[in-house]
């Protein structure tokens, strides 16, 4: 049995869960100051629902120091099916990139909510 020997490092693990803060907390400035400048472009680009936007809104600076702290990377990416990364593709025009990415998005949105929905009409439908 092989072991790890970086990953049993504590120090090391103290500087990963520090940069970890570090990047929950600038990404939490940035998702709060979207929502701030323009609500709905916001939750289209950090691809979050009315209800999570409005909490990034009100939320206080201590609230999102204390809540970036944690040693769990708060955002995610969204590059986690292959119509995605097709869109990343080589030799592609950057503007028709962002087009077809702003269109897959768009698309993925839409599911979501219609998913929602659907789960609002069927409350039974979500534990089953």
């Amino acid at each position: 049995m092989e072991i790890d020997v970086e990953n049993c490092n504590p120090s090391a693990n103290g500087v990963i869960s520090k940069e970890i803060g570090e990047i929950n907390l600038a990404y939490m400035l940035l998702a709060q100051k979207l929502v701030k400048q323009d609500r709905a472009e916001a939750m289209f680009r950090l691809g979050v629902g009315r209800e999570l936007a409005d909490l990034l809104a009100n939320m206080s600076l201590s609230q999102i120091v204390k809540l970036a702290a944690s040693n769990f990377l708060l955002c995610s990416f969204r590059l986690d099916d292959r119509p995605m990364f097709a869109v990343v593709g080589e030799g592609k025009e950057p503007a028709l990139q962002q087009a077809h990415m702003s269109i897959l998005m768009a698309a993925r949105q839409a599911q979501s909510q219609a998913a929602s929905a659907s789960q609002m009409r069927e409350p039974g439908a979500a534990a089953a």
